[in-house]
């Protein structure tokens, strides 16, 4: 229809241009012969056509090159997951997976953080490309790099792969609420607060390319410019204070965890009681043999010809259901519960033995980032300040570039403006 509307303008315009353009060629009170007017005529028909010619091209080039590429967004959608149930049992199952994977190979606590970051980051606030959709996890898994920190990134990233897949035959969870509910409870998992995490990111396209906007996978690895991290928070909307909270975090959980040995993940954390006014002794319990079980089951008529293994049991870890959170998801990777503000005291004298981002404590320290270096010393000594910044912080990070569709959510919070930590206005806590 455009180039109709085009075509039929082109050739309105054209004669009127043809017929009114030039000089007059007319003498007054001298007759025009019949060869003259042919001429003429001839002359007005031929610049009608080729005025037209012009027309015509302008409004095919206009039609073959089309529109410009709209730029990568992210949709949240908070009622995609139905009612609360399946989306409590949802989020739970993700959860369990993450607490399972961290208490089997704890080392893995800070790199599920840096994927929720990496996969935010990739925002760019000047063309609207990328944000936290889990591309991430495409990324992660197409990366040729064979170095220990890729592997680890790797290891993270087929978790929350497996998790979604098992997930699909009772409920479904998008990729890039996985990652950010990931990052979440690697932050639990040492005894940080729980970080709130809005739900509803709709799936990204199979085929879809990973965005140009993608920060390199190596970013927090320390072998990136520090200048180039803190332009990275920078392009993708952040402010200091939001940079100095997450990028401490991570500094915190790897410390934690670093610091926690080692010990049975498999192990009960509840106590064992006995009947009132009994002791209990070793010498009361006897390590059941694959003998006695066999005997027990022939005394109850069972056949022995079945089996009673299911297919590819290797020693399942079945969380409890009921209780705290500890209960639900597993331990805490760290018995202790310690304190995230804790790093930003010994920041200044962080090193490789203690933390594999310890060049963090030279970035926010540094002189060309005075701001930081002000928070730095803040949050090392307001732990309740530093918590609740670390919250709004994550939650506005993992939205970053997000738009909220879908009924009343689109009406009331589409197109608002996102909430930085400088619009805080808790002065009492600064």
């Amino acid at each position: 229809m455009a180039f109709l509307r085009a075509l039929s303008v082109a050739c309105l315009a054209a004669p009127a241009a043809a017929f009114s353009g030039g000089p007059a060629c007319t003498i007054l009170g001298a007759p025009r012969s019949s060869s003259t007017a042919l001429a003429m005529e001839a002359n007005d028909r031929r610049a009608f056509l080729a005025e037209a010619s012009l027309a015509l091209a302008g409004v095919a080039t206009a039609v073959t090159a089309g529109p410009s590429p709209a730029s990568a967004r992210v949709f949240l959608d908070p009622a995609m997951y139905g009612d609360q149930e399946l989306r409590v049992s949802a989020v739970d199952s993700l959860r369990e997976s993450v607490r399972r994977a961290l208490l089997q190979k704890p080392a893995l606590t800070p790199y599920f953080l840096e994927l929720s970051l990496l996969d935010s980051l990739s925002y760019d606030v000047q063309t609207n490309e990328g944000g936290p959709d889990g591309s991430v996890v495409k990324a992660v898994l197409a990366s040729k790099d064979a170095d220990a920190h890729t592997k680890a990134l790797q290891e993270c990233a087929a978790v929350l792969v497996e998790a979604k897949k098992n997930l699909k035959k009772l409920s479904s969870i998008t990729l890039g609420d996985a990652v950010a509910l990931a990052g979440a409870e690697a932050v639990a998992a040492v005894g940080g607060p729980n970080l709130p995490t809005q739900l509803g990111r709709t799936e990204v396209a199979a085929k879809a390319p990973v965005p140009s906007s993608m920060p390199p996978l190596n970013l927090f690895t320390g072998d990136v410019d520090g200048s180039v991290v803190a332009d990275t928070f920078r392009s993708s909307g952040l402010t200091e204070r939001e940079m100095v909270a997450l990028l401490g975090c991570l500094v915190s959980i790897d410390t934690i965890e670093k610091a926690t040995p080692e010990g049975d993940w498999k192990a009960n954390s509840k106590p064992k009681f006995r009947e009132a006014g009994k002791i209990g002794r070793m010498s009361d319990f006897k390590k059941l043999t694959d003998e006695d079980i066999e005997n027990e089951l022939a005394k109850d008529g069972l056949d022995d010809e079945e089996s009673y293994t299911v297919s590819g049991d290797d020693g399942w870890y079945i969380a409890d259901t009921f209780g705290t959170a500890d209960d639900k998801f597993g331990k805490r990777a760290s018995k202790d519960k310690l304190e995230l503000s804790t790093a930003f005291k010994t920041l200044a004298k962080a090193s490789a033995s203690t933390t594999q981002y310890s060049w963090i404590g030279g970035l926010l320290l540094s002189k060309d980032l005075p701001t930081a270096k002000s928070w730095v010393d803040k949050y090392g000594s307001k732990p309740i300040l530093y918590e609740k910044d670390l919250k709004v912080a994550y939650n506005a990070v993992t939205q970053l570039g997000a738009e909220f569709t879908g009924g009343k959510y689109e009406s009331l919070l589409k197109n608002k403006k996102r909430k930085t930590l400088n619009d805080d206005e808790l002065d009492f806590l600064r």
